[in-house]
């Protein structure tokens, strides 16, 4: 497989100069483990831990496991040796050498929760998800467009193309941002994404929660690919699937601890009665969305009735990836009055309120900006920067005095 170079290394890097441990968490198969050996392998001695087999008796005689080892470690799916953690805070204390350990973990709770209560202070913690969309075009590292805005809060000159697209939108939308399928054949992406699905539930769900009906589980998943982009209503998605609305709480949560399901907490300000207070729901891959929804070719999305839905996952995804790589990083809402006026996104930095519309069309009009002019409108006290709308064409220009249209390749 062709190693693709991460925006997030500089971060990586930055961070092992100050802090004794350095957790990097994500999904699995993201491209942790690739990353870290690319980065760390002359330096850092790697072991991969197992949830079956006991790598070294670390779980067993984690104090003989660090005796053994005593040089700068990656120590992979953490989650799966929990016993050495309070070691690495004993060893931490005693030797307090930055960038000694790196963990990676697949899950939000159990042992990264630990590390991160426990730890506070000696551990940071880093994000990783599928390529953005430079990454997967092997572009060079440079400040991403939107990375300016939000930290200027104006749109002082339009962007211009920087990278060549590596295929048509349609297959980047089909294959997905996991590393493993960006080099498979289109037609085989489908059994690379069932069989992640099925190991995903067969194995690490089986493992971290008691589900009494895994196939329930795995329709729940599916079921959820068709609620991406959308905001979260736990009582008819328990109808949808035939569960109570408290087991689709608890699933959801096992979603987003396993970073499967990622959300937006709805922006309020002082009108809370006015606006909506739920979240907004995304799954983490374009991919495994279109194989939640049985897409059979990228030919068919367009036609699909969640074309726009596709579209805004996967713009949203790109530009949350844009900003884990930030220092520091923005606040990130969705917004919708009950009257129906809705912002898909709205990034917050210093005070500074930046609005996204998110457009499946390739010519976005001024008719395209009543969300953002109605958030506007809600908000007169909000500093309120440029708004976008982020559109499919190939063009950036002028909307109005303070809203820009911009193709989604230029994000």
């Amino acid at each position: 497989m062709i190693y693709r170079n991460r925006f997030i290394t500089d971060k990586i890097q930055r961070y092992l100069k100050y802090f004794p441990v350095v957790v990097l968490t994500g999904a699995r198969q993201v491209g942790k483990s690739t990353l870290l050996k690319h980065l760390l392998g002359e330096t850092h001695e790697v072991v991969v831990f197992d949830p079956v087999m006991d790598i070294e008796n670390a779980r067993k005689e984690p104090e003989l496991f660090f005796q053994n080892h005593t040089g700068p470690l990656v120590l992979d799916e953490i989650q799966y040796a929990p016993e050495l953690v309070p070691v690495i805070k004993r060893l931490v204390d005693e030797e307090k050498e930055p960038g000694k350990y790196v963990i990676t973990g697949s899950q939000q709770w159990g042992v990264l929760q630990t590390i991160s209560e426990s730890l506070a202070g000696r551990a940071v913690l880093l994000h990783l998800m599928g390529y953005h969309l430079p990454e997967a075009s092997s572009a060079p590292i440079q400040e991403r467009w939107i990375e300016g805005v939000i930290q200027r809060g104006r749109i002082d000159t339009l962007p211009h193309k920087r990278f060549s697209l590596p295929t048509t939108l349609l297959n980047q939308l089909y294959r997905g941002q996991l590393p493993g399928v960006q080099e498979l054949p289109i037609d085989v992406v489908p059994g690379y994404l069932d069989s992640y699905i099925r190991t995903y539930i067969e194995r690490d769900v089986r493992l971290m929660a008691e589900i009494s009906d895994m196939q329930m589980f795995g329709r729940f998943f599916r079921l959820c690919g068709a609620l991406s982009a959308q905001e979260i209503n736990f009582n008819q998605l328990g109808r949808d699937i035939g569960v109570t609305p408290q087991t689709a709480k608890r699933w959801v949560d096992i979603l987003r601890m396993t970073f499967q399901w990622i959300e937006l907490p709805a922006y309020s300000g002082n009108t809370i009665k006015r606006v909506s207070g739920r979240p907004k729901g995304f799954f983490p891959d374009t991919g495994l969305l279109c194989n939640s929804l049985f897409l059979s070719t990228p030919e068919a999305l367009p036609s699909h009735p969640q074309w726009g839905s596709i579209i805004e996952t996967y713009i949203v995804l790109d530009i949350i990836k844009t900003l884990t790589t930030m220092q520091p990083g923005a606040g990130i809402y969705h917004w919708r009055s009950h009257g129906g006026a809705e912002v898909d996104m709205v990034l917050e930095q210093n005070g500074v309120f930046i609005p996204i519309e998110i457009k499946s069309t390739t010519r976005p009009s001024k008719k395209d900006t009543l969300g953002i002019r109605a958030f506007r409108d809600t908000y007169p006290h909000l500093e309120i920067g440029d708004g976008i709308v982020v559109h499919l064409g190939t063009n950036n220009y002028k909307l109005s005095d303070n809203e820009t249209a911009i193709a989604y390749s230029d994000l």
